[in-house]
């Protein structure tokens, strides 16, 4: 496999630089960084300035050191979102428990669109997972922390929809991203990993994504990009925009012509 590198080694950090792929851009707001006491007017807020999804964190207290929001508060803000794709990243200790409550509070047997992300480290039968989840009509994707390898979840990859690459420790917003450079653990290596053997999968980045780090993730492989704080507070149309001209012009090799059309 070649180095997941396009520029001289000496040059520090380096710029990844993936096989050009064909996924689409889906640039995911976690409303986690959102002022949840208006959580509805934020979702539609982000929604309208172009978001592709709707990352909901849902926190358990157990696998991660924080608390975060359950189903009803799911539910209620699906019933006035119908349309929007919600994508729920289960951080939580019983990923198999909780998944028919989650598709209750998404509308997945009215068809409404929804993903059920679960991560590979709280679950030791992850096939039957897989299976129970697909059987809600939701769509699947699977997790991985920054310390845990592409190893413990490739047998698998070909039965979800979306790898979810950590670039943060889970658990807590506004952490640095892992990318080249960090201190200890740069994690774009495995989303080059993945992309590279398997080029038609989503491959989803959480943590620190920013205008900055979308040109090493989107390089990387990335095309599902979860951002809170650029997204939230800031201007959201020119952060979601920017996210998604870094995957169209890193991940999928077009040109600044190209990427001012779809913009």
């Amino acid at each position: 496999m070649p180095l997941p590198y396009c520029t001289p080694a000496d040059q520090a950090p380096p710029t990844y630089q993936c096989p050009c792929h064909s996924k689409d851009p889906l640039i995911a707001p976690s409303v986690l960084a959102c002022d949840l006491s208006n959580l509805e007017a934020a979702s539609k807020m982000v929604l309208e300035a172009g978001a592709d999804v709707l990352h909901l964190d849902v926190m358990d207290g157990a696998f991660v050191p924080n608390i975060s929001f359950g189903f009803p508060v799911i539910e209620s803000l699906r019933k006035n979102i119908p349309d929007a794709y919600l994508d729920v990243h289960m951080m939580v200790a019983e990923p198999g428990k909780w998944v028919e409550a989650v598709a209750k509070a998404v509308g997945a047997a009215e068809g409404k669109p929804a993903q059920y992300t679960f991560h590979i480290e709280a679950t030791d039968d992850p096939k039957g997972l897989i299976e129970a989840i697909r059987a809600t009509g939701m769509k699947v994707g699977v997790g991985i922390k920054p310390n845990t390898t592409v190893s413990d979840i490739e047998e698998i990859i070909p039965l979800v929809d979306t790898v979810l690459v950590m670039t943060v420790e889970p658990g807590f917003g506004g952490q640095s991203f892992m990318g080249p450079g960090h201190a200890t653990n740069d994690v774009l290596p495995k989303v080059f990993d993945v992309r590279t053997r398997f080029p038609e999968i989503d491959i989803e980045v959480d943590g620190g994504l920013s205008a900055k780090t979308i040109v090493e993730a989107a390089g990387a492989g990335a095309n599902m990009i979860v951002a809170g704080s650029s997204v939230f507070k800031g201007d959201p149309v020119d952060a979601i925009q920017s996210l998604r001209a870094g995957v169209l012009k890193y991940g999928l090799g077009k040109s600044d012509d190209e990427i001012n059309a779809v913009l």
